[in-house]
């Protein structure tokens, strides 16, 4: 069987990767993806054109980082194309929402109710009952809010 392998090379490499990306099946995290690829491409490579073990090597190697480098960059386009996750973020998810006080703020400090629930609201300036709100952004679990300008 060793001597098979070493007859075929591309039986070595293909086994290589198959054996990689196996191994990457059962947890590594994206360790062993790219260098099972990179052992797939040098076995089919090496079939098709055979070459020296010292060259398999080498392809090897650039192979691997190749792959490393150009999944590397698509995820970071991936991630620029996605717009920001707000789940499990309850309070970043209301930003932009239109809500009316229920109860004056003191020192413009209060709370408001949001379907089931009391939010603690703060504005730069004391507010009656009543007032159309408009929430701008969230400091810890305290909505931000400010008066909403009646349409003109």
């Amino acid at each position: 069987m060793l001597m098979e392998l070493i007859a075929h090379p591309h039986w070595f490499w293909l086994t290589l990767g198959g054996l990689l990306l196996a191994a990457e099946m059962l947890g590594t995290s994206g360790y062993l993806l790219w260098s099972g690829v990179a052992a797939v491409l040098v076995g089919i490579i090496e079939w098709l054109f055979p070459f020296s073990w010292t060259s398999q090597g080498m392809l090897f190697a650039a192979l691997t980082l190749l792959c490393v480098f150009f999944w590397y960059r698509w995820m970071r386009f991936r991630e620029s194309a996605q717009q920001p996750n707000t789940l499990n973020q309850r309070g970043s998810q209301l930003i932009g929402q239109h809500l009316t006080l229920d109860s004056a703020l003191k020192d413009g400090v209060g709370h408001v109710r949001i379907g089931d629930s009391s939010w603690r609201v703060q504005a730069q300036e004391d507010l009656p009952a009543g007032t159309p709100v408009i929430v701008t952004g969230v400091s810890g679990i305290t909505l931000l809010i400010q008066p909403r300008l009646p349409p003109s």
